[in-house]
């Protein structure tokens, strides 16, 4: 008997398999979509390389952004370990002499509007300390200088800054004693520095102290600068992983003839925009990580990093990582909803109805009604950032969810015109949502700007002082606490002597006090003495008649000022001049035939009073802790007229404090963190030309064929260039008008937050502008590649 023979046993029913589990569905889907952007074949790869570079380019500036609290940090601690120990909260505290301690006086100068810092240092035993970055002391008359500034000394077209700087350079800065790579810093050896001639003695290097902390004003600024930068990136990255959709619906609705459902396109969608994501990551995290090596090359409104310093906060790295995967995904799905995906090739929209306003409009009024509950802000009370950063977002964002609504509303209301601009607006007609997403960060960014540039303007009063100097009776102002010889006259002829000089206010000064013994309570009468020549004194007090060895006492306007004077400038009395520790005292008899004259304001904006005498009525040498002044004008017509008074200021001295006079001087702080929003939005405009270019690029090869059909039917090139130029010229005007409308808004919401007026509501100018140049930028990037795609080859198909 076989096995044939063998009577069969009926088999049981057969149980159907178990469905798979909810999460088993998704990470097979997403698995599936990832196969599909991997191994696609070459329309698959261009697609997921447009996401990822798009991506790629976002992530490159979130992680540098992520990097600048450790890049302020670093260089804020190279910076205090340069700066000398405090011995005591007196200012003018100096060490014990000692076998380390250093005297050094500051050297600082500027070249060419920019600053050059430096000391001239003389060690008072074997074994000076040093500077963080400087190997060795150096010898009278050889000079450490940092990379930059050795750069600078060596080029020929600087023959004026050698000049000023004649020390021979033995060595540089390294990193560790600077700021930044392209910092100009200096540290020069003295062979003739004493305490006498200003000379301040330190003991070591490192101030522990903390930073000044930023005012509220500045917090909110710096906010909102943070806010306006970042916005724009996010809104990029959401539109990258939405390029290429067309083609993707496409393919997605072949899978559903083998039997693929809704969900499970979804899901495979979101795979291919996770795969795309995540190589964007990785892209932009080689973008990174090369362009850091190359940061110290880079200078932006004279701010510069050493690669060291663009370390990002690995708490906000892992955020990074997690976030841009999950918009990804979460933007396909929300994109998803609005199409029906069927077999043979059939995608549709979902619903045939016009976008809705009433809800995009939330966004925004929720934003400024957020600010209204927050309140003003105290000029010195603690600022909160979270209702700041709540109210801003919702502002931006909203304005970027009504734009779509908008070019829908105005193109679909377009009717003819020339061929060009009926192309345009019929192809923004059928598809004006993705336009729509190509400017959404354009829009976000102008706003952003606009509103920061009406708080800056409404700002500029507390952080900008009109100082009252006369720029047109002097543009210089120098001291030096060196007086030897006729030392007036002999600044007053070397500077008259300068290539560009006009004129020249010369003067030596020191301090008078009434002679006697005073208690700790008592104020010893005490008024400035100055020594200057007949028409210096002119400038500096109203005198009519003047010949060399008159003296005379001048009265300010105010009264009980001009009674303190009377204190001490006691006619026919004698007055004594303080030495301060650097001198013996001097006593000196008033003359008493002085006359009284009323004083001036100098070009300084000081008004000046006390006893003013010329060089005839006592010898300016002999005056203890004395200081020569001098105030010049120039001839701006001259060619590098300040090199030339710099120069002939460090002849005299090198330790020679020389300022350029100015109307309005600014506060650093506030200077600061504009330059931050400079780099910054700079770095943004770059990303959304980027941004546009490479969006634009997608939607040319998707209408490659459409393209070829045109020409084909012999359009002429030109006329698509046009359409291409209205196509994305249409979208950016209606972006930059709700722009302007939103962004001046916010601006005038910020505004009233800090109680202070709307003094500029036409700064939005700029904005629009650099806008309209975005879209002639981007057209013309397009256009060979527009050229390329316009040929009979493009009609082929498979």
């Amino acid at each position: 008997m076989t096995l044939l023979d063998q009577k069969r046993i009926p088999a049981g029913p057969a149980h159907p398999p178990e469905p798979p589990s909810p999460a088993a569905s998704w990470l097979r889907d997403l698995g599936l979509g990832i196969r599909f952007a991997a191994g696609g074949g070459r329309e698959g790869w261009v697609r997921t390389l447009l996401t990822a570079v798009g991506v790629g380019l976002g992530v490159a500036l979130l992680l540098t952004a992520a990097s600048i609290p450790h890049m302020l940090d670093a260089r804020s601690a190279r910076d205090q370990a340069r700066s000398e120990t405090k011995i005591s909260e007196s200012p003018d505290a100096s060490a014990k002499k000692s076998d380390s301690t250093v005297l050094r006086i500051e050297a600082s100068t500027e070249f060419h509007d920019r600053s050059i810092t430096g000391y001239l240092m003389r060690a008072d035993g074997d074994h000076p300390i040093v500077p963080p970055g400087v190997a060795a002391f150096p010898a009278p008359g050889e000079m450490v200088a940092s990379p930059a500034l050795e750069k600078l000394l060596d080029a020929p077209e600087n023959a004026l800054l050698k000049e000023r700087l004649p020390y021979k350079v033995t060595s540089t800065i390294s990193d560790e004693g600077l700021r930044s790579p392209g910092e100009l810093w200096f540290y020069a050896g003295s062979g003739t520095l004493t305490s006498a001639s200003g000379g301040h003695r330190i003991a070591g290097y490192g101030d522990p102290g903390p930073a000044d902390p930023l005012p509220p004003m500045l917090i909110l600024l710096t906010i909102m600068v943070c806010v306006v930068l970042l916005a724009p990136v996010a809104i990029f990255i959401a539109t990258a992983v939405r390029f290429g959709g067309d083609r993707r619906d496409r393919r997605l609705a072949a899978l559903r003839l083998v039997g693929a459902d809704i969900r499970m396109t979804r899901r495979i969608a979101a795979g291919e925009a996770l795969f795309g994501s995540v190589l964007g990551l990785l892209m932009g995290l080689a973008l990174f990580l090369t362009g850091r090596q190359f940061i110290g090359d880079v200078e932006v409104w004279d701010t510069s990093a050493f690669p060291s310093d663009l370390a990002p906060d690995p708490r906000l790295c892992l955020l990074i990582a997690l976030a841009v995967p999950l918009i990804a995904v979460l933007v396909t799905l929300v994109a998803m909803r609005s199409v029906v995906i069927e077999p043979l090739g059939v995608v549709r929209g979902s619903r045939n109805r016009g976008r809705r306003l009433w809800w995009r409009l939330l966004l925004p009024v929720a934003g400024l009604a957020v600010f209204g509950i927050t309140g003003k802000f105290e000029e010195y009370g603690p600022v909160n950032p979270y209702p700041i950063v709540t109210g801003a977002v919702l502002v931006l964002l909203g304005l970027a969810l009504l734009l779509p609504w908008l070019v829908e509303a105005c193109v679909g209301r377009l009717r003819g015109g020339p061929v060009p601009w009926q192309l345009a607006t019929r192809r923004l007609q059928l598809s004006s949502g993705t336009a729509a997403r190509a400017v959404s960060g354009v829009t976000v960014a102008v706003a952003g700007a606009v509103a920061l540039q009406m708080l800056f303007a409404a700002m500029n009063d507390d952080f900008n002082k009109v100082t009252g100097q006369d720029t047109s009776r002097a543009q210089f102002y120098a001291h030096s606490e060196i007086v030897r010889g006729d030392a007036a006259v002999h600044t007053i002829k070397e500077f008259r002597a300068t290539k560009g000089v006009t004129q020249v206010i010369g003067t030596v000064e020191a301090y008078a006090t009434k002679p006697g013994t005073y208690k700790d309570d008592e104020i010893q009468p005490t008024t400035s003495f100055t020594v200057g020549d007949c028409a210096t004194l002119r400038e500096l007090a109203r005198v009519t008649s003047c010949r060399d060895g008159d003296t005379f006492v001048v009265h300010p306007k105010d009264k009980g000022q001009a009674d303190w004077v009377d204190e001490t400038a006691r006619k026919g009395k004698v007055i004594e001049f303080d030495s301060y520790g650097r001198g013996k005292p001097l006593r000196w008899t008033l003359p008493a035939d002085a006359r009284t004259v009323g004083g001036r304001t100098d070009p300084s904006g000081e008004e000046h009073w006390g006893i003013m005498v010329t060089p005839g009525a006592i010898d300016a040498r002999t005056l203890p802790g004395a200081e020569t002044v001098s105030q010049i004008r120039v001839d701006e017509n001259v060619p590098d007229v300040a090199e030339y008074v710099r120069n002939t200021a460090a002849r005299i001295d090198p330790g020679m404090r020389l300022a350029t006079l100015t109307s309005v001087v600014r506060d650093r702080q506030y200077a600061s963190v504009q330059t931050g929003l400079q780099v910054g939005a700079t770095a943004t405009l770059l990303l959304i030309a980027a941004s546009m270019l490479v969006s634009q690029l997608e939607q040319l090869r998707e209408r490659k064929r459409l393209l070829s059909v045109l020409v084909a039917f012999g359009t002429r090139r030109v006329t698509l260039g046009w359409s291409v130029l209205w196509q994305t010229a249409i979208p950016v005007a209606l972006g930059i008008a709700v722009a302007v409308a939103g962004g001046l808004a916010l601006g005038a919401t910020l505004c009233w937050m800090i109680d202070k007026d709307v003094s500029g509501w036409f700064l939005f100018l700029p904005m629009a502008g650099a806008g309209a140049g975005l879209v002639l930028l981007v057209t013309l990037l397009s256009l060979p590649v527009l050229w390329r795609l316009m040929r009979p080859d493009g009609l082929r198909t498979e």
